[in-house]
C-alpha cells in the first residue's frame, strides 16, 4: 500500500534515542524519491511537535479502521 504526505501512520520499532515507542502514531511530511523514504511528524494530542524522524518505509505502517487509540505522555517526568 501507497504512503503518501499527510497520510497518518503507525510506528512499528521503538526509536529509544527520540523516546518513540512501536505504536506511536504520526503524520507524513514528506516522502522522498521511490517512497522507501519517509519525514514523520510525531505530536502531542494538543498538537505540539514531539519530534520529526526520517524513517524507511518498512519502519511505519498505515493507519487501519480497527486501529485503538492510546495516549501516554511524550516525556517522562
Amino acid at each position: 500500500m501507497d504512503i503518501n504526505e499527510h497520510d497518518i501512520v503507525v510506528l512499528l520499532v521503538a526509536r529509544s534515542f527520540t523516546g518513540l515507542a512501536k505504536g506511536d502514531v504520526g503524520t507524513v511530511v514528506h516522502v522522498y524519491g521511490d517512497g522507501d523514504t519517509l519525514e514523520v511528524e510525531f505530536t502531542t494530542l494538543g498538537g505540539d511537535t514531539v519530534c520529526i524522524e526520517t524513517l524507511p518505509r518498512s519502519a511505519v505502517r498505515p493507519v487501519a479502521n480497527d486501529d485503538r487509540m492510546h495516549a501516554r505522555p511524550a516525556r517522562a517526568g
